[in-house]
């Protein structure tokens, strides 16, 4: 029986992966915590990066004076993201052009993010209606990142091995995720550090990426 080609699918984070928008949620947290009275440091942004959104939600609710429900928090951060990436796509170097080569190779590709249907939705109309094969979004699983699920999900819905995929990720919590789910991952820093990971390769950057580099990352390794 012929091995299935690798990788059988490339599973992509997108905050801080494919697009960069964590100042887009560094800024919508400051001014809805400023407006609440409060105070919102980059650093406690920081922290958030790659978390489930509304973990990251009531993590305000317990820090800061802001009121309601995490639902409340993360729906005011949602609207102001999504409206600046609308006004501005910020795509991060090299993550266009690797999802573009993909699609032409015919690599199947799943969304896997915390951000919820709506911003992710804002990145998909932006590119060819076939890119993504499935879209797992944060307001659609059971458990967010850094649990395996998302990344389980998506691997069913394409109906392949987790362990034949890559999965591509910026943030410790994505890659926890990614390697809890037996998805060989590439993490790609960027606003926070990533440790070495049992189960991930890093690479300093996609720009000038391709699927053959891709193999050969997994190969080596």
């Amino acid at each position: 029986m012929t091995a299935p080609v690798f990788p059988s699918a490339v599973l992509w984070d997108m905050d801080g992966t494919i697009i960069d928008t964590e100042p887009y949620w560094i800024a919508e947290e400051t001014s809805l915590v400023e407006h609440a009275g409060g105070t919102w440091s980059e650093a406690q942004g920081m922290e958030m990066v790659g978390n489930d959104l509304r973990h990251s939600a009531q993590i305000m609710l317990d820090r800061t004076p802001i009121t309601g429900s995490s639902d409340d928090v993360v729906d005011a951060l949602l609207s102001g993201v999504i409206q600046r990436v609308r006004a501005h796509m910020p795509w991060r170097p090299g993550a266009r052009e690797l999802i573009d080569e993909l699609r032409v190779a015919g690599v199947p590709m799943a969304l896997v993010t915390m951000s919820w249907q709506p911003l992710a939705q804002a990145l998909v109309q932006r590119l060819p209606t076939d890119t993504f094969a499935t879209v797992v979004t944060g307001d659609a699983v059971p458990r967010g990142k850094p649990h395996p699920d998302p990344y389980l999900i998506a691997a069913q819905r394409l109906g392949v091995d987790p362990a034949d995929c890559i999965a591509i990720e910026d943030s410790p919590t994505g890659v926890r995720a990614a390697v809890a789910a037996g998805v060989p991952t590439v993490a790609v820093a960027h606003m926070v550090q990533v440790e070495p990971t049992a189960g991930a390769l890093s690479c300093d950057t996609l720009e000038g990426m391709r699927l053959a580099d891709l193999r050969a990352l997994f190969a080596r390794g």
